[in-house]
């Protein structure tokens, strides 16, 4: 099953992957995730979208297909996938169908002061990536990673002004991507609002059917 979940940033997308690869079995492919990690490591691809990413814009077509076409070529995606942050634009959808069409697109959807409260609490480990939130997942010790003691930080991305700039540059570029979908028969439409095992209950019986 090839599956792509939609949504606004901060609509819990990457949670509920995390959650749905252990029903499903399927890898989770996040290119945010895969953006960062080449930021971190400092490759040219890193360099290239290092400010894209800090200011909440999007990285150029060119740049994420080509990204995605090289991790849809491992083997661990031969049963499918779930893909989460692409395509975030018709003409990064049109080239996904040309490298492996998806069966269904899944979108959550969560209003905008949501999304604000939801980025704006998030704190991520310096060490090992680990995502808390200060009113909803907080750490045993404010600043801290349960797990290795490691540094919480705010992601440039996550700071208001960035989120804002995140929202407003969904709701013109990504958001058509539903109707997109919702005329090709493959889009399923999810309430992201609630814990996220409820989100997770809602999706799965939307998968079932």
């Amino acid at each position: 099953m090839k599956l792509i979940f939609l949504g606004p940033p901060g609509a819990g997308k990457g949670t509920i992957s995390d959650l749905a690869v252990v029903k499903l079995g399927l890898p989770h492919i996040s290119t945010g995730d895969l953006f960062r990690a080449a930021v971190k490591n400092g490759t040219p691809l890193g360099l290239k979208v290092k400010d894209i990413m800090a200011s909440g814009g999007l990285v150029p077509d060119e740049l994420t297909i080509a990204l995605v076409k090289e991790r849809l070529a491992q083997k661990d995606v031969a049963k499918g996938w779930i893909l989460d942050g692409f395509p975030r634009t018709i003409p990064q959808a049109e080239a996904l169908d040309k490298i492996a069409a998806a069966d269904k697109a899944v979108n959550f959807d969560v209003a905008d002061e949501i999304v604000i409260g939801r980025l704006s609490g998030r704190r991520v480990c310096r060490s090992c990536g680990k995502i808390y939130h200060e009113k909803n997942m907080p750490p045993k010790k404010a600043g801290v990673c349960d797990v290795d003691g490691g540094e919480l930080y705010i992601r440039d991305d996550d700071k208001e002004a960035a989120i804002k700039v995140r929202l407003d540059t969904y709701r013109k570029q990504t958001a058509p991507l539903i109707e997109w979908y919702g005329k090709k028969g493959k889009l399923l439409a999810i309430d992201g609002v609630g814990a996220p095992a409820e989100v997770l209950g809602r999706f799965e019986k939307a998968i079932k059917k």
